[in-house]
Order: structure tokens, then C-alpha cells, then sequence
């Protein structure tokens, strides 16, 4: 049995035709701060410079001072929105006109965790959600079935049923939803 050798011109032949495809960058969610009043233009521009966004909102009804009521699509957690980004696309969120900042400590942007994206996301196509901002002293409860099995949060109740409370931890923000006692467990410590 002999054994020869391919020089480096040989696996050029070899390798001609094949491209070197980089994997895919992984993406996460990030909470991107932005101007006040100036999410929704936000989201225009992260659209137009082909970075995937998501901002929450929800209807109310106001009432103006001449009686006159308009329905109205709010912010569900005014000056802020999501960004689904690899962190080298941190460049293009940061020069979008209203963008102040993306959220995070001192060593950087942190990604959010999916399931809480996700979750907000499949409930604000099936029912009404609201922003919470009376955070009070709850129990720490888990939704145990379902699409968004194993998100955490705080059951409050209220005079028309129960309430499950999503704490996006990173700012602080939260918002409300119905649902049904049977899918929800008690965190234990």
C-alpha cells in the first residue's frame, strides 16, 4: 500500500466550486430604550434597516375634552421595544433615529429571555392585554402547560377572574393578562 500526497494545488482542484458558508449568527432578544412617544417610529426605522422588531401595544379608549372618544393603539411599555439581533447587528439598532440605547449592565447589552418575547407575542393575537403598573405583593406563579410552559410571574386577582403578571425583569416593566387557574402552578422556594 502506498501513500501519496496532495499538495495545496491539488485541494484547490478539489475544492473549487464549494463556498465556505459561515454559520448563521445566533440572535436574541434585546429591550431597545428609546426617545419618549417615539417607539413606533423606532420600529419604522429598524424595519427599514432590516433589523426584526416587536412592540407591544394595546387598545384604550381615550376621552378627549370635548367628549369626543377615540380608540387608540398605546405602547404596552412606553419607550421601549424588542430587537431580534445577532450582536454584531448592535450597530444598525444604535444609529436608528429614536433609539437611545439597548438595555443593559455594565459589560454590555442582555438578551432577553425567548419565552418571554414569545409569550407576549402569541397572547397579544388572542386576547387583550393591558400594562400593569400596581405591582403588588403576589405569589410567584408558573404557567405549567402550553405553548409558554415554564414562564414565570405573579398571579393577582381581581374582581372579574385572575391575572397573571409578566415582569420583564431587565426594565422593569410589566404586563397583565388573564388566564385560567388551572394553568398556573405555585413556584416553590
Amino acid at each position: 500500500m502506498s501513500l501519496s500526497y496532495a499538495g495545496p494545488e491539488a485541494w484547490g482542484e478539489r475544492l473549487r466550486g464549494f463556498a465556505l458558508v459561515e454559520p448563521a449568527p445566533e440572535r436574541h432578544w434585546y429591550a431597545v430604550c428609546t426617545f419618549p412617544q417615539h417607539e413606533k417610529s423606532a420600529a419604522k426605522q429598524l424595519a427599514l434597516r432590516e433589523v426584526e422588531s416587536f412592540l407591544p401595544t394595546f387598545e384604550t379608549v381615550h376621552v378627549w375634552k370635548n367628549r369626543q372618544r377615540m380608540k387608540l393603539m398605546l405602547p404596552l411599555f412606553p419607550s421601549y421595544l424588542f430587537a431580534h439581533i445577532a450582536p454584531r447587528e448592535r450597530g444598525k439598532v444604535l444609529e436608528s433615529p429614536g433609539v437611545i440605547q439597548i438595555v443593559g449592565n455594565g459589560r454590555g447589552p442582555v438578551a432577553l429571555p425567548d419565552a418571554e418575547i414569545e409569550f407576549l407575542r402569541t397572547r397579544l393575537d388572542r386576547q387583550r392585554v393591558e400594562p400593569y403598573n400596581e405591582l403588588v405583593a403576589g405569589e410567584r406563579v408558573r404557567i405549567r402547560s402550553g405553548l409558554m410552559q415554564g414562564v414565570e410571574g405573579t398571579l393577582v386577582r381581581r374582581s372579574s377572574g385572575l391575572r397573571f403578571v409578566l415582569t420583564v425583569q431587565l426594565i422593569n416593566q410589566h404586563a397583565a393578562m388573564q388566564v385560567d387557574g388551572e394553568d398556573l402552578e405555585p413556584i416553590r422556594s
